[in-house]
């Protein structure tokens, strides 16, 4: 039975959603009707506004970025580098949103396989907390992609959402600064914007632990 999440989960601060996204599911239906799942364990904060790593940095509205503006629980995918997408969703806060850095595998496993080997050019199987170690490889994973993806409405959407997991107690999530905004520069760069379950083989990173 679905237990997909409401509005009510993603209307709150960019911080407090990505903490309460951590242990969460998110499911992906094919066109074939194939489900396929993982727990979220790794999530970082973009705060809009003020935020210089983010897309929405002083309010900025582009074509690229509508999604960050739109009601929580919006999906904002983009592409980095010409060809990897990145899945985000909306939180309150206009050009806020928390991207979906992690998760570990549940269901549909052979098919991430399958859509990873894909790219990859090999036939090689990954182990399964590779497959999702990071917002490309799960996007590649989950086919998430932008023309199908973005600015879609979780909580309405019919072959994307979240359902609910299990809460992480505050004591077992680990605070760390993001990755690959040094562009940013060092203060923005270095907040304690990242967050993962602690001791989770399934995270992109385990480094810089704030606390």
């Amino acid at each position: 039975m679905e237990c997909r999440l409401g509005k009510d989960f993603f209307t709150v601060t960019c911080q407090t959603l990505a903490r309460k996204l951590l242990g969460q599911v998110l499911v992906r239906i094919l066109d074939d009707g194939t489900r396929l799942s993982g727990v979220i364990v790794e999530t970082e904060c973009y705060l809009g506004g003020e935020d210089k790593a983010s897309h929405s940095y002083n309010g900025k509205r582009t074509e690229r970025n509508t999604a960050m503006f739109m009601d929580p629980g919006t999906a904002y995918v983009y592409f980095v580098y010409g060809m990897y997408h990145c899945f985000n969703i909306s939180s309150e806060g206009d050009g806020s949103a928390v991207l979906i850095r992690s998760l570990q595998p549940l269901e549909g496993l052979d098919q991430m396989q399958q859509f990873r080997n894909e790219r990859l050019k090999n036939q090689r199987a990954l182990k399964c907390d590779k497959l999702c170690n990071g917002p490309s490889k799960l996007c590649m994973s989950m086919a998430i992609t932008k023309d199908v993806i973005d600015q879609r409405d979780l909580t309405v959407c019919e072959f994307l959402w979240v359902e609910k997991g299990w809460e992480t107690p505050d004591s077992c999530i680990a605070v760390a600064s993001r990755i690959g905004i040094n562009s940013a520069g060092a203060e923005w760069a270095e907040k304690p914007l990242r967050f993962y379950v602690k001791g989770c083989k399934y995270v992109s990173r385990r480094l810089k632990v704030i606390h």
